[in-house]
């Protein structure tokens, strides 16, 4: 069974920080249309260029502030956990992005804008969410790490391994200058080592979760 280690933001909270964002930028988006609109016609009117531009900033936050939609659980995986970045939600992330460059298409298309700030508009709204979530996700679809009574095993990118725990010698927990987990180096009887490095996974979210297991499972052989 799947545990909740972060919940989703309460709707009330939620509902009314989205009503917020969204009745402000309804209020400033006229700027990005020019006065006189001479080809609009039946229900297209500037209301519903504002109402979409809002829409689309919408689409952006909700992407962007993954506590509003999709909880963080951990998965359990033969004895232990797995820790990974979740398919079903990049997913979603993925498909609701693709009300964004329809909206901005569409408004191109149908109104006269004012070409400087709709652009400027388009750009943050079409961009921020690429490079902040969904290149991270993409890049790190297939990544996870899990951690067992009897082994671990790890895929970052083209990096993987499976190792017995009766190899392994030590664990080493290493942080970064902020103290947040970073890379775990595991040593073998062989003298050998492999560096595990989850600032590369898009595990942030686990890594309390992670050091607590491995603190309370493999006691005897994590090093700090």
């Amino acid at each position: 069974m799947s545990k909740t280690i972060r919940k989703t933001y309460p709707k009330d909270f939620s509902v009314g920080v989205l009503i917020i964002i969204f009745a402000t930028v309804f209020f400033l988006s006229g700027q990005l249309f020019e006065k006189k609109q001479p080809n609009l016609s039946g229900i297209l009117n500037i209301y519903v260029g504002e109402f979409l531009v809002s829409t689309a900033v919408l689409v952006m936050v909700l992407i962007l502030w993954e506590e509003i939609l999709f909880p963080v659980t951990i998965k359990p995986h033969d004895d232990g956990l797995i820790f990974r970045n979740h398919r079903t939600k990049l997913k979603i992330q993925g498909l609701i992005y693709l009300i964004i460059p329809i909206i901005v298409v569409f408004l191109y298309l149908n109104f006269e804008v004012n070409t400087f700030r709709f652009f400027g508009w388009a750009a943050v709204t079409m961009v921020l969410p690429v490079i902040g979530k969904l290149v991270s996700g993409i890049n790190n679809y297939n990544d996870f790490l899990t951690l067992t009574d009897s082994y671990l095993e790890y895929k970052n990118n083209e990096l993987e391994g499976k190792y017995p725990l009766s190899d392994i010698t030590k664990i080493e927990i290493v942080n970064d200058d902020k103290g947040h987990l970073s890379k775990l180096i595991v040593s073998f009887k062989a003298s050998d080592t492999v560096t595990i490095d989850l600032d590369e996974m898009e595990l942030d979210d686990y890594y309390e979760s992670i050091e607590n297991y491995l603190k309370k499972h493999y006691k005897e052989l994590v090093k700090e």
